[in-house]
């Protein structure tokens, strides 16, 4: 990956998570796995309802995978992301 696309990558999921914390409102579940990708958190979705994250410490938290995700799920993402 090139440095721009790196700088590109992060400052989305960047701006992806600050929005998620202002407004958890209608999010889809392929915006929750830009920002586990770009934190480093592994997800599986082996063509069920619901995207497993998991994170390096073996935390995990399913997410249904139906649109758009219910804010109750992205505030439980946020609190994984940021190691709570």
């Amino acid at each position: 990956m090139s440095q721009v696309t790196l700088y590109l990558a992060m400052n989305t999921a960047t701006k992806l998570l600050d929005s998620m914390s202002r407004h958890p409102l209608d999010w889809r579940i392929e915006q929750l796995q830009t920002v586990a990708r770009q934190y480093g958190i592994d997800w599986r979705q082996d063509g069920t309802s619901h995207c497993v994250f998991v994170r390096a410490d073996g935390k995990t938290l399913p997410v249904p995978a139906h649109r758009p995700v219910k804010p109750i799920y992205v505030k439980k993402f946020l609190a994984l992301v940021k190691g709570d």
